[in-house]
């Protein structure tokens, strides 16, 4: 004779099994701080999935760049719904891949450029710059720091935005004059990470000068840490911007649920998150304005941002640029 225990059990669980089975699961492939637990990923979420009816999962992918070299790798195998954490600088590689459908969305966007990609949309932006600490020796230019004894901490450009964006930064400066900066430049940078939570972690235990991050790096010390130690250093030839985008994939599997949260995305829901969590500029105003702290930041005197077309163009002389001066 069966238990009736076991009958019941068994009875619940099949009958429980096909709702679990029902719940739609949305993929966002995306880099790793931002599905830390003190990134935007957790709140980003809660907050979706209380509209959403699915199961949001996040999967980390390394740093932004790592992102690209993971999709071309995977190609139309991709598990992904929707890729975030891409920006215009490997927007015109990521077209390419034929992977992305047009996102459909139209938003109020916050930005200092025209916006009209019909692929790929903004989340955040903000500039690159290297942070500091208050009352250290500041230079006022790339090239100043390429002529101090300054040590810094950059990130590779073939895994990480911020690193690729040092590199356009460089040559959007600097032009045919870049690889006699780089080879200046060599001497002062001591590692190079994979990835920006890797360097920044480095700067932060005292291991260099200075880190290559954003004007609003000091934004989280003021806010989360009530901590004014930590600068932006303004650079006199300007500062490169980076648009962080999302973008639907062509073949997902879920596309009512990828166009949901493309939507969701540029929503204040969403975009009140940004700037206390991945500490850049939203790419539309919250209801509620930036937090205090933000108003102190530097404000770059020139914003430099070569195209997504230009930016693939120059990338591989950029790159043979930089690995030699790194080579010496």
């Amino acid at each position: 004779m069966q238990n009736p225990i076991i009958l019941t059990a068994a009875a619940a669980l099949s009958m429980a099994t096909p709702a679990i089975a029902e719940t739609p699961v949305l993929t966002v492939l995306t880099y790793d701080s931002f599905t830390s637990e003190w990134g935007p990923g957790p709140a980003v979420e809660a907050a979706f999935e209380e509209t959403c009816g699915c199961d949001l999962q996040f999967v980390g992918a390394g740093d932004g760049a790592a992102l690209l070299a993971r999709l071309q790798l995977e190609g139309p195998s991709t598990q992904a719904d929707v890729v975030l954490g891409l920006d215009t600088n490997l927007t015109a590689a990521a077209r390419e891949t034929g992977l992305f459908a047009p996102h459909g969305v139209t938003a109020d966007l916050a930005l200092p450029i025209a916006w009209d990609d019909a692929d790929f949309l903004p989340f955040d932006w903000g500039y690159f710059a290297f942070v500091g600490n208050k009352g250290a020796e500041a230079p006022t230019s790339l090239r100043a720091l390429a002529d101090s004894d300054i040590k810094i901490v950059i990130q590779d450009p073939r895994s990480s935005t911020p690193g690729l964006g040092l590199l356009m930064w460089v040559q959007a400066g600097y032009g045919d004059a870049a690889p006699a900066l780089w080879a200046d430049l060599a001497d002062n940078i001591i590692t190079v990470t994979p990835g920006w939570s890797e360097a920044y972690g480095l700067f932060l235990e005292g291991e260099a000068d200075a880190v290559l991050s954003y004007t609003t790096s000091p934004a989280y010390h003021l806010i989360a840490e009530e901590d004014d130690s930590k600068v932006a250093w303004a650079f006199d030839e300007g500062h490169y911007m980076q648009v962080e985008v999302a973008g639907k994939v062509a073949g997902t599997d879920q596309p009512e649920l990828a166009a949901a949260f493309m939507e969701f995305m540029v929503s204040d829901a969403f975009q009140s998150i940004i700037p206390t969590t991945n500490w850049m500029y939203p790419a539309v105003a919250p209801v509620e304005g930036l937090p205090k702290g933000f108003d102190v930041l530097i404000t770059p005197n020139k914003a430099l941002l070569l195209s997504s077309d230009e930016a693939l163009a120059v990338r591989p002389a950029a790159l043979e640029a930089w690995r030699t001066a790194l080579s010496q």
